[in-house]
Protein backbone atom coordinates (compact mmCIF):
# COMPACT_ATOMS: atom_id res chain seq x y z
CA UNK A 1 0.00 0.00 0.00
CA UNK A 2 1.36 3.39 -1.00
CA UNK A 3 -1.01 6.11 0.20
CA UNK A 4 -0.70 9.72 -0.80
CA UNK A 5 0.04 11.86 2.24
CA UNK A 6 -0.81 15.48 2.84
CA UNK A 7 2.53 17.30 3.14
CA UNK A 8 0.89 19.79 5.47
CA UNK A 9 -2.24 19.74 7.57
CA UNK A 10 -2.45 23.52 7.55
CA UNK A 11 -6.12 24.45 7.44
CA UNK A 12 -7.19 20.98 8.56
CA UNK A 13 -9.05 20.44 11.83
CA UNK A 14 -8.75 17.31 13.97
CA UNK A 15 -10.46 16.03 17.10
CA UNK A 16 -8.50 13.53 19.21
CA UNK A 17 -10.18 11.79 22.13
CA UNK A 18 -8.10 11.21 25.23
CA UNK A 19 -5.78 13.95 24.05
CA UNK A 20 -4.31 14.87 27.41
CA UNK A 21 -2.14 11.84 28.12
CA UNK A 22 -0.41 8.78 26.73
CA UNK A 23 -0.70 7.99 23.04
CA UNK A 24 -3.46 10.56 22.57
CA UNK A 25 -1.26 13.38 23.81
CA UNK A 26 1.46 12.37 21.36
CA UNK A 27 -1.07 12.16 18.51
CA UNK A 28 -2.15 15.71 19.32
CA UNK A 29 1.49 16.82 19.25
CA UNK A 30 2.15 15.03 15.98
CA UNK A 31 -0.84 16.60 14.26
CA UNK A 32 0.13 20.04 15.56
CA UNK A 33 3.63 19.53 14.20
CA UNK A 34 2.08 18.95 10.77
CA UNK A 35 0.15 22.22 10.98
CA UNK A 36 -3.32 21.01 11.98
CA UNK A 37 -5.71 22.81 14.26
CA UNK A 38 -6.24 20.24 17.00
CA UNK A 39 -8.95 19.82 19.60
CA UNK A 40 -8.17 17.43 22.46
CA UNK A 41 -11.26 15.65 23.74
CA UNK A 42 -11.04 15.45 27.53
CA UNK A 43 -13.44 14.69 30.37
CA UNK A 44 -12.04 17.56 32.45
CA UNK A 45 -12.04 20.88 30.56
CA UNK A 46 -9.16 22.03 32.77
CA UNK A 47 -6.96 19.07 31.79
CA UNK A 48 -3.45 19.84 30.64
CA UNK A 49 -3.14 19.41 26.87
CA UNK A 50 -0.23 20.15 24.53
CA UNK A 51 0.44 23.80 23.84
CA UNK A 52 -1.58 25.17 20.90
CA UNK A 53 -4.21 22.42 21.25
CA UNK A 54 -7.70 23.36 22.42
CA UNK A 55 -9.38 21.20 25.06
CA UNK A 56 -13.01 20.28 24.42
CA UNK A 57 -15.13 18.61 27.08
CA UNK A 58 -16.17 15.13 26.00
CA UNK A 59 -17.09 12.01 27.96
CA UNK A 60 -17.48 8.89 25.85
CA UNK A 61 -19.72 7.32 28.48
CA UNK A 62 -22.10 10.30 28.30
CA UNK A 63 -23.89 10.34 24.96
CA UNK A 64 -25.29 13.80 25.66
CA UNK A 65 -21.75 15.25 25.64
CA UNK A 66 -20.80 14.01 22.17
CA UNK A 67 -22.81 16.19 19.79
CA UNK A 68 -22.00 19.38 21.75
CA UNK A 69 -18.30 18.54 21.61
CA UNK A 70 -18.36 18.14 17.83
CA UNK A 71 -20.48 21.26 17.46
CA UNK A 72 -17.99 23.22 19.58
CA UNK A 73 -15.15 22.15 17.29
CA UNK A 74 -17.05 23.15 14.15
CA UNK A 75 -18.35 26.40 15.63
CA UNK A 76 -14.81 27.36 16.67
CA UNK A 77 -12.80 26.18 13.67
CA UNK A 78 -15.45 26.10 10.94
CA UNK A 79 -14.91 22.48 9.96
CA UNK A 80 -13.81 19.00 11.02
CA UNK A 81 -11.49 16.94 8.82
CA UNK A 82 -10.22 14.12 11.04
CA UNK A 83 -11.53 12.24 14.04
CA UNK A 84 -9.06 10.12 16.00
CA UNK A 85 -10.85 7.71 18.32
CA UNK A 86 -7.97 7.20 20.74
CA UNK A 87 -9.47 7.19 24.25
CA UNK A 88 -9.77 3.76 25.78
CA UNK A 89 -9.75 1.75 28.98
CA UNK A 90 -8.30 -1.68 29.63
CA UNK A 91 -9.81 -4.85 30.95
CA UNK A 92 -9.01 -7.79 33.17
CA UNK A 93 -10.10 -11.37 33.62
CA UNK A 94 -8.95 -14.64 32.14
CA UNK A 95 -12.15 -15.34 30.25
CA UNK A 96 -15.84 -14.73 29.81
CA UNK A 97 -16.68 -16.95 32.79
CA UNK A 98 -15.22 -14.45 35.26
CA UNK A 99 -16.39 -11.24 33.57
CA UNK A 100 -17.59 -8.53 35.92
CA UNK A 101 -20.69 -6.98 34.35
CA UNK A 102 -19.98 -3.41 35.46
CA UNK A 103 -16.39 -3.58 34.21
CA UNK A 104 -17.54 -5.12 30.93
CA UNK A 105 -20.06 -2.30 30.42
CA UNK A 106 -17.42 0.36 31.12
CA UNK A 107 -14.94 -1.07 28.61
CA UNK A 108 -17.58 -1.37 25.90
CA UNK A 109 -19.01 2.07 26.67
CA UNK A 110 -15.66 3.82 26.27
CA UNK A 111 -13.85 1.73 23.69
CA UNK A 112 -16.68 0.88 21.32
CA UNK A 113 -20.07 2.44 22.01
CA UNK A 114 -18.69 5.91 22.70
CA UNK A 115 -16.32 5.82 19.74
CA UNK A 116 -19.12 4.70 17.43
CA UNK A 117 -21.55 7.37 18.60
CA UNK A 118 -18.88 10.06 18.33
CA UNK A 119 -18.18 8.96 14.77
CA UNK A 120 -21.91 9.27 14.09
CA UNK A 121 -21.89 12.87 15.29
CA UNK A 122 -18.75 13.73 13.32
CA UNK A 123 -19.79 12.10 10.04
CA UNK A 124 -21.81 14.98 8.54
CA UNK A 125 -18.82 17.29 8.89
CA UNK A 126 -16.24 14.72 7.77
CA UNK A 127 -18.28 14.04 4.64
CA UNK A 128 -18.78 17.75 3.99
CA UNK A 129 -15.10 18.25 3.18
CA UNK A 130 -12.74 16.42 0.87
CA UNK A 131 -11.21 13.23 2.21
CA UNK A 132 -12.45 13.27 5.80
CA UNK A 133 -10.66 10.73 7.98
CA UNK A 134 -11.54 8.51 10.91
CA UNK A 135 -8.61 6.84 12.67
CA UNK A 136 -9.63 4.22 15.21
CA UNK A 137 -7.08 3.07 17.79
CA UNK A 138 -7.34 -0.69 17.99
CA UNK A 139 -5.04 -3.40 19.37
CA UNK A 140 -3.38 -6.65 18.44
CA UNK A 141 -5.58 -8.40 21.02
CA UNK A 142 -8.55 -7.63 18.80
CA UNK A 143 -7.17 -9.59 15.85
CA UNK A 144 -9.49 -12.48 14.98
CA UNK A 145 -7.29 -14.25 12.45
CA UNK A 146 -4.37 -14.93 14.82
CA UNK A 147 -4.95 -13.69 18.39
CA UNK A 148 -1.72 -12.75 20.12
CA UNK A 149 -2.79 -13.75 23.64
CA UNK A 150 -5.73 -14.85 25.77
CA UNK A 151 -7.45 -13.06 28.63
CA UNK A 152 -8.97 -9.56 28.82
CA UNK A 153 -12.22 -10.60 27.12
CA UNK A 154 -13.96 -7.23 27.38
CA UNK A 155 -10.97 -5.35 25.97
CA UNK A 156 -10.50 -7.93 23.21
CA UNK A 157 -14.17 -7.76 22.21
CA UNK A 158 -14.11 -3.95 22.21
CA UNK A 159 -11.09 -3.80 19.91
CA UNK A 160 -12.50 -6.40 17.52
CA UNK A 161 -15.60 -4.22 17.49
CA UNK A 162 -13.56 -1.10 16.72
CA UNK A 163 -12.14 -2.89 13.70
CA UNK A 164 -15.70 -3.76 12.65
CA UNK A 165 -16.58 -0.06 13.00
CA UNK A 166 -13.70 0.82 10.68
CA UNK A 167 -14.89 -1.63 8.04
CA UNK A 168 -18.49 -0.48 8.40
CA UNK A 169 -17.55 3.18 7.96
CA UNK A 170 -15.51 2.36 4.88
CA UNK A 171 -18.15 0.15 3.27
CA UNK A 172 -20.94 2.63 3.91
CA UNK A 173 -19.24 5.98 3.38
CA UNK A 174 -16.07 5.25 1.43
CA UNK A 175 -17.87 5.99 -1.83
CA UNK A 176 -18.60 9.46 -0.42
CA UNK A 177 -14.91 10.11 0.19
CA UNK A 178 -14.51 9.03 3.83
CA UNK A 179 -11.19 7.39 4.70
CA UNK A 180 -11.52 5.14 7.76
CA UNK A 181 -8.69 3.02 9.12
CA UNK A 182 -7.69 1.19 12.30
CA UNK A 183 -4.25 1.41 13.91
CA UNK A 184 -2.51 -0.99 16.27
CA UNK A 185 -0.02 1.19 18.19
CA UNK A 186 1.72 -1.85 19.67
CA UNK A 187 2.37 -2.46 23.36
CA UNK A 188 2.95 1.04 24.69
CA UNK A 189 4.11 2.18 28.14
CA UNK A 190 1.01 4.09 29.23
CA UNK A 191 -1.33 3.86 32.19
CA UNK A 192 -3.18 1.17 30.24
CA UNK A 193 -0.15 -0.64 28.81
CA UNK A 194 1.96 -0.62 31.97
CA UNK A 195 5.57 0.32 32.60
CA UNK A 196 7.01 -2.90 31.14
CA UNK A 197 5.78 -2.15 27.63
CA UNK A 198 8.64 -1.78 25.11
CA UNK A 199 7.27 1.21 23.20
CA UNK A 200 6.93 4.79 24.32
CA UNK A 201 3.80 6.85 23.55
CA UNK A 202 5.53 8.78 20.76
CA UNK A 203 6.20 5.51 18.92
CA UNK A 204 2.61 4.40 19.45
CA UNK A 205 1.38 7.67 17.96
CA UNK A 206 3.40 7.45 14.73
CA UNK A 207 0.99 5.33 12.67
CA UNK A 208 -2.21 7.10 13.83
CA UNK A 209 -0.70 10.48 12.91
CA UNK A 210 0.40 9.05 9.55
CA UNK A 211 -3.13 7.75 8.88
CA UNK A 212 -4.57 11.17 9.73
CA UNK A 213 -2.42 12.61 6.93
CA UNK A 214 -3.97 10.41 4.21
CA UNK A 215 -5.02 12.43 1.18
CA UNK A 216 -8.26 11.79 -0.76
CA UNK A 217 -8.46 8.40 -2.49
CA UNK A 218 -5.94 6.83 -0.11
CA UNK A 219 -6.50 3.27 1.20
CA UNK A 220 -9.42 2.84 3.58
CA UNK A 221 -11.09 0.12 5.60
CA UNK A 222 -7.79 -1.45 6.67
CA UNK A 223 -5.85 -2.31 9.83
CA UNK A 224 -2.32 -0.90 10.13
CA UNK A 225 0.70 -1.35 12.37
CA UNK A 226 3.99 0.49 11.83
CA UNK A 227 2.56 1.84 8.54
CA UNK A 228 1.98 -1.64 7.16
CA UNK A 229 -1.36 -3.39 6.61
CA UNK A 230 -2.04 -6.28 9.00
CA UNK A 231 -4.87 -8.81 9.11
CA UNK A 232 -8.03 -8.16 11.09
Amino acid sequence: MDPTLRDSLDGQVALVTGGNRGIGREIVRGLLDHGATVFAGVRDPDADVPESATPVELDLTDEASLAPAVETVVATAGRLDALVNNAGVGGTGSGVADLDTAAFDEVLDVNLRGATLLAREALPYLLDGEGGRVVNLSSGVGILSDPIEDGMPAYRISKAGINALTVSLDRTYGSEGLIANSADPGWVATELGGSEAPRDPAKGAETPVWLARFAPDSPSGLFWKDREVIDF
